[in-house]
């Protein structure tokens, strides 16, 4: 499975690490998944968490102008070769788009691919109208592709 955000913020990218920003829910979601408990792990521990569930991340945007963190500032957005990465990984099975600017993004490359795309709440702190509850349940979908 891979995971998709759309471009990292400014305290991930501050750091080079993915989900930085420390009220992002996306490792405690995530951690549900695949269950594990990644929230107290140092990155590089995540990390192998991740791959030992078959658990791939990956953007989006590979380059764009942005300033702050927020989606919608994102402008002369380059995007990743997602159908050429998809075609180097024979048992990709599904991919899960974190948020809707990666999911509007991704869908697109994703469309003839015939792999499950799912669409998620995005695990930012900025999208606070999703009960951590619901983002909880919809992530879950995600659980039946590492069987």
């Amino acid at each position: 499975m891979l995971v998709l955000g759309s471009l990292p913020g400014e305290k991930s990218l501050a750091v080079s690490r993915y989900y930085a920003h420390p009220q992002n829910r996306f490792w405690y979601l995530i951690g549900k998944v695949i269950g594990a408990e990644l929230e107290s792990l140092d990155y590089e521990q995540r990390l192998a968490a991740l791959l030992a569930a078959k658990v791939g991340l990956w953007d989006t945007v590979a380059s764009a102008h942005r300033p702050g963190s927020l989606d919608s500032a994102i402008r002369e957005a380059e995007h990743n070769p997602l159908a050429e990465l998809a075609a180097s990984l024979p048992e990709l099975r599904a991919v899960g788009f974190n948020g809707k600017t990666s999911a509007r993004i991704g869908m697109a490359q994703f469309a003839d691919s015939g792999l499950a795309l799912i669409p998620l709440p995005s695990s930012s702190p900025a999208n606070a109208s999703v009960p951590l509850a619901e983002k909880e349940n919809l992530w879950s979908a995600l659980g039946e592709f590492l069987r």
